[in-house]
């Protein structure tokens, strides 16, 4: 079918305009962007009077496993939301976790997002059944994704370097006790999905997210980059994200994190990193020559106390950067026009930064389009001849856009999703008058309230341990990120 959008204004590739236009959509795909009133014959035409077409929003780097746990923590930093995890992503069930996952997509798609790079938790492994019921909630919704299992065959306790030691009695004897599915476990399992993977079809393609480097020894993470090389999946791991981490390598490797990576062969353009936010100069200048990319995370990363990552100087250095919400538990939300406005901000918090190194607004527009569709492997994330049909029609009467001054500073500083109106993704609409069509949002939340109050009583055990262990953890990682001179691995914009 082809279908015409008739009376709109069309955002730019560049971002720097949105003249009236309309865009002939056939067989999925953008076909031409025409001026108004051209005849066009055997077409479907749609009315956008009053609306901005954008290229749907691409989000970077989330987890799809926060959904049922939006709002679960106030003051925590990365390392106290690991040591959390326990009862936050605990006792899952098949259904919980596509409830959750849904949950996600639903929210991402009503606030103009078409695709994501998904790192969804099972424990202690993954499984085909579970990464199935994922990838079906996302196709109900409608949303392209990298489905990317987050794995390590280390856990928090044994990963972070002297913590298992630091902690008292009787912590220490449960923490030293704590294991997961073994490494070969967990590779078989993701190997056994994408054998049976059915889902690219539908826009979901299965990847593998070494979660941290520090919670996988060196042959789980080469088995890990074997597996993917076989079949060509993506990768995607947290590396460099809280300085803990970044001091951790140095302890464990004498190498940055990412060094480590690259000698065991897992960067290269199949690669992205999540966060990057304690990356060097000699890291962005890796990942440029590997042509690798990073998921910017701005909100997360402030949230979690973890700093600003370097974008500038990850462009100046050549690397493919997106944009992502991370999941919601460690950002408690799915706004991308969110995470593109703290982006923008956050580089203007770099010290002695002119406004030349500032992000400006018609470039984080295409950060959190084009450049995050990079990451997840898409060639999308703008409106021209022969790209996906990934639209967004935000209202124009909505008082974000009244007046229209601007269509990227408007989109970066005022709109915040409430002007999503319409989604379509391949041509084929996935959110109609602010509705989503694929999935009954009533139902949705009734279950996801009656879900969270029976994981509260089955986690509970587990979450007054988190919460008093917590503490300690807090101390050694903030102790071991102390000792990690801030001046010899920062980056400053100059």
């Amino acid at each position: 079918m082809r279908l015409l959008l008739t009376g709109a204004r069309v955002l730019t590739p560049d971002a720097l305009s949105a003249p009236l236009q309309e865009v002939l959509i056939e067989d999925g795909r953008i076909a031409a962007i025409l001026p108004p009133g051209t005849a066009v014959e055997n077409a479907q035409r749609h009315d956008a009077t009053d609306r901005l077409v954008i290229p749907g929003l691409v989000n970077g780097h989330t987890h799809g496993h926060g959904g049922l746990a939006k709002g679960s923590g106030d003051k925590w930093d990365l390392a106290l939301l690991l040591a959390h995890a326990g009862w936050i992503t605990g006792g899952r069930t098949l259904e919980d976790k596509k409830l959750s996952t849904t949950l996600t997509a639903v929210e991402m798609l009503k606030k103009g997002c078409t695709a994501a790079y998904d790192l969804p938790a099972e424990f202690p492994a993954p499984t085909v059944e579970g990464l199935d019921a994922m990838a079906e909630a996302y196709a109900a919704v409608g949303l392209r994704a990298v489905l990317a299992p987050m794995v390590g065959d280390l856990t928090f306790f044994q990963a972070t370097p002297g913590l298992i030691e630091a902690l008292p009695e009787p912590f220490r004897s449960r923490a030293a006790g704590m294991r997961g599915a073994a490494g070969a476990d967990i590779v078989g399992a993701i190997a056994a999905a994408a054998k049976a993977w059915r889902h690219d079809a539908q826009g979901i393609r299965l990847g593998c997210a070494p979660t941290i480097p520090l919670h996988g020894t060196d042959e789980f993470l080469k088995a890990c980059r074997a597996l993917a090389a076989e079949h060509g999946m993506p990768m995607q791991t947290h590396v460099a994200e809280a300085r803990y981490q970044a001091a951790g390598g140095e302890i464990r490797y004498r190498a940055t994190l990412l060094e480590h990576m690259d000698s065991l062969g897992l960067v290269g353009p199949w690669f992205s990193v999540a966060h990057g936010v304690w990356l060097t100069q000699s890291d962005l200048e890796l990942l440029a020559k590997r042509g690798a990319g990073i998921s910017h995370n701005p909100g997360a990363n402030m949230r979690l106390a973890s700093g600003i990552a370097p974008a500038r100087a990850a462009i100046r250095a050549g690397v493919t950067l997106g944009i992502g919400t991370d999941g919601s538990s460690s950002s408690d939300n799915q706004n991308m026009f969110e995470a593109m406005r703290l982006a923008a901000f956050a580089s203007r918090l770099w010290e002695d930064a002119g406004d030349e190194e500032w992000l400006g607004t018609a470039e984080t527009v295409r950060l959190a389009t084009e450049g995050s569709s990079k990451l997840l492997g898409l060639d999308g994330g703008l409106i021209a001849p022969g790209k996906p049909a990934d639209l967004v029609l935000l209202d124009l009467r909505h008082v974000n856009w009244s007046p229209l001054n601007d269509a990227a500073n408007q989109l970066v500083w005022t709109e915040d999703g409430s002007a999503v109106v319409d989604v379509m993704v391949g041509g084929t609409w996935k959110l109609r008058d602010r509705a989503v069509l694929g999935v009954d949002e009533a139902k949705l939340s009734r279950d996801a309230e009656a879900a969270a109050e029976r994981l509260r009583g089955a986690n509970a055990e587990i979450r007054a341990w988190c919460q008093a262990v917590a503490p300690h953890v807090a101390c050694h990682c903030r102790s071991l990120a102390k000792g990690w001179t801030r001046s010899k691995r920062l980056l400053k914009a100059e």
